[in-house]
């Protein structure tokens, strides 16, 4: 029986509709990241998996037993699970230590002495024993995460719900509270952590969410999502995919407007100079001297798509007719190729497009 199963979830805020038909089985010592475009779900999913948002439709399932029914023993479950935020929500006029130990006293029902052993434990977990008498205020932002963390884990949940939880620090703060978060699934916590943190969530996670187009666009092992996505958006999102389109449908198209406007694209991105040479060899090539010369009729259609991935600073250039032709050219015209060649990394040719990376 799977930790959480949910099916059917949705959520509407009025006319506006978040997410549909959300479906997922997570097992005990899973960790799983779900991530997308802001806006897109992630943390209302987040929020509809412990009822702190009320699902508009749909069941979730904790340990066999439905969190959605009416009448459902809402604190006995939750207790099962804790939620770390991306703000800390730490009492401001308690010390750390005090912050750690009031939910096992007043939920739990420990003694002070009892609360106080458990929580300086929880602080030992994190990394911040030294911390205990410190107030709020005197801690960095990483700091006051793990106070956060070990205030979740001395309720001894069997799920922890990570939102956004290194979104609000400063980036020199962020490696710490992932080393937390790592070693806690590294001794079998089931976690799901919605997080804009690509290279934590591949190598920490045993399953991965992307979120889009309201619901769950793709969904599978770390291998799959960020090293061979199946669908569009994921691999836009993967690769932080900026895009330029147009397409040309005369034979005496103004080639030099086209790569005017290339080269302003590309200077958005930051691309390099030898990038954006390169790009406007590739454009002249290709559409002059390969694809419009096979073309047959008054009628043409070629969309060509300029791609720069933020990821790791490439372009790539696709082509697409609406007519098939040829890239084994032969005589003069093997040129043209040859010129490709010289300056492409890959050429991958598949039906009636072609892709070319830089």
């Amino acid at each position: 029986m799977s930790v959480i199963h949910i099916e059917g979830l949705a959520k509407s805020f009025g006319s506006n509709l978040v997410f549909q038909d959300i479906n997922v089985d997570i097992e005990k010592g899973d960790c799983i990241s779900v991530i997308g475009p802001s806006g897109c779900g992630k943390s209302t999913f987040l929020r509809c998996i412990n009822l702190l948002e009320r699902p508009s439709a749909g069941r979730v399932y904790i340990d066999g037993q439905e969190i959605t029914a009416r009448g459902a023993p809402l604190d006995q479950i939750r207790r099962k699970m804790g939620m770390v935020y991306q703000t800390f929500n730490l009492f401001s006029h308690k010390t750390v230590l005090e912050n750690v130990m009031m939910a096992p006293m007043h939920l739990r029902g420990l003694s002070r002495q009892e609360a106080m052993e458990l929580a300086m434990d929880c602080l030992g977990q994190v990394g911040m024993v030294e911390r205990a008498d410190y107030m709020p205020s005197q801690l960095s932002g990483g700091q006051k995460q793990r106070a956060a963390i070990a205030r979740c884990i001395a309720m001894k949940p069997e799920i922890i719900l990570f939102d956004e939880p290194t979104s609000a620090l400063d980036p020199t703060m962020v490696d710490e509270v992932l080393a937390v978060i790592r070693r806690l699934v590294n001794r079998g916590m089931t976690c799901i952590i919605v997080t804009h943190e690509m290279n934590f969530a591949r190598a920490i996670s045993s399953g991965v969410i992307y979120m889009d187009e309201k619901g769950i666009y793709e969904m599978g092992p770390p291998s799959q999502v960020f090293d061979a996505p199946k669908r569009e958006r994921t691999k836009a999102f993967i690769n932080r995919l900026k895009t330029y389109r147009q397409t040309v449908t005369e034979r005496d198209f103004d080639i030099y407007g086209l790569n005017g406007a290339v080269v302003e694209f590309c200077r958005r991105q930051f691309a390099s100079e030898k990038q954006i040479y390169r790009v406007q060899l590739v454009l002249e090539e290709l559409l002059i001297n390969i694809m419009l010369p096979q073309m047959k009729g008054e009628r043409i259609a070629i969309d060509v798509t300029v791609e720069y991935s933020m990821k790791d600073s490439t372009l790539s250039v696709t082509a697409f007719a609406d007519q098939d032709f040829s890239m084994e050219l032969q005589g003069e015209d093997s040129l043209s190729l040859d010129m490709l060649k010289a300056v492409c990394t890959n050429i991958v040719r598949e039906g009636n497009s072609v892709r070319l990376c830089l």
